[in-house]
């Protein structure tokens, strides 16, 4: 976990998708994720990682259900949530965690 550990170490906020392909509510969050992207711009990064081909992520977070969300920031954990969400809660969800 080397690279994931140095990029939510960073100072710019990373949204971490754990997901999976047979996932349907995780098919429905590539969309809103893109959007999210496209409202943010630079100021989030946002990463998707699949539970089946990175178990020992998904077991280090305690991931139960997918997807399950989770805002980080200088290594902590600001925010998660597992379920389906829409760009616009995750963006508020962003700006509240973050001051801005």
């Amino acid at each position: 976990m080397g690279r994931f550990q140095e990029v939510i170490e960073g100072e710019k906020p990373v949204l971490v998708d754990f997901h999976a392909e047979w996932c349907g509510p995780c098919k429905t969050m590539a969309p809103e994720l893109k959007k999210l992207v496209d409202r943010m711009g630079d100021r989030l990064r946002v990463i998707k990682v699949d539970v089946d081909r990175n178990p020992e992520a998904a077991a280090h977070y305690g991931i139960q259900g997918v997807p399950t969300l989770i805002l980080f920031r200088q290594g902590r954990q600001l925010w998660r949530q597992s379920g389906a969400m829409t760009a616009g809660q995750l963006e508020r969800v962003v700006s509240a965690a973050t001051g801005g």
